[in-house]
């Protein structure tokens, strides 16, 4: 009767102490439970420095054949006029001007070959895009190996401009090879009147061994499945591209309504994979 508080006191110290030790244990995943997967930053530019960093970036130069294969009408150069930093971004500007003979516009299309590459992962950009009929902005990816489209080409972004469905919609793609060229792709819009050019948006994909998904600020749109023996191409080691482009054969001829110059804004660019 006497030692009934001792050991009342004793069961209650008992109990806290295996309360805390089962509690403690759950904090963690078990011996069989694996960690569950996060996403590694493995490159990144910022573009915070006074120049384009040539470690991570070359330029395509001239027209190539027929308009880069699009009749595009731009020439490209690695003008400073062209891509430049300004206030920590990177900034493509399409102009237009008779520098080059039989070319009214000039502009820039930069691209990681050769420097930077990797396989699958989340890759994303933060741009503020260009707007009005005949400009083609980018942001984009290709295969280090093959012929195109055997090379594989996977579009995080484009847009077409030339107003309202235009300005304002960004396209998603993916193209292959199967016996000549294949592709799947969709869009998204933000509500009209306003423009991708008004702000900066987040363009981005996640991409593993089965499909490819499509991201605008955060939100997925669009998925490909990628597990056919015929795209093996989308498979490979990957680099990115940045370009402007003026005309072709999807949005057209610049017009009387269309400005120049026109400026593609580019806070970052990263590449994740996972851990």
């Amino acid at each position: 009767m006497g030692s009934r508080p001792f050991v009342t006191a004793l069961a209650v110290i008992c109990a806290a102490t295996l309360l805390f030790l089962s509690c403690s244990k759950r904090r963690g995943p078990s011996a069989t439970e694996a960690p569950e997967k996060s996403w590694v930053l493995v490159w990144a530019d910022e573009f915070e420095g006074a120049e384009i960093n040539t470690d991570n970036w070359v330029y395509d130069l001239g027209s190539l054949w027929n308009g880069w294969g699009n009749n595009e009408l731009q020439y490209y150069t690695s003008r400073t006029v062209n891509a430049y930093i300004e206030d920590g971004s990177l900034v493509i500007q399409a102009l237009e001007e008779d520098t080059y003979p039989g070319f009214d516009y000039t502009s820039a299309r930069m691209k990681t070959q050769g420097k930077v590459f990797f396989k699958y992962g989340k890759v994303e950009a933060r741009i503020k895009l260009p707007y009005g009929q005949g400009i083609w902005p980018a942001f984009w990816s290709m295969g280090v190996s093959g012929n195109w489209p055997a090379c594989g080409e996977i579009d995080i972004m484009e847009m077409i401009g030339g107003g309202s469905n235009r300005d304002n919609r960004y396209h998603g793609t993916v193209h292959w090879d199967d016996s000549g060229h294949k592709m799947s792709g969709s869009h998204g819009t933000i509500p009209w009147p306003a423009k991708l050019a008004d702000n900066y948006h987040i363009y981005g994909i996640e991409w593993d061994q089965s499909e490819i998904r499509w991201y605008f600020d955060g939100e997925q749109y669009f998925s490909a499945a990628i597990t056919s023996a015929v795209q093996s191409e989308l498979h490979q080691e990957f680099f990115l591209l940045l370009n402007v482009a003026v005309g072709g054969d999807w949005p057209g001829s610049p017009d009387a309504t269309t400005v120049f110059p026109q400026r593609m804004h580019v806070d970052w660019v990263r590449w994740y994979q996972w851990k």
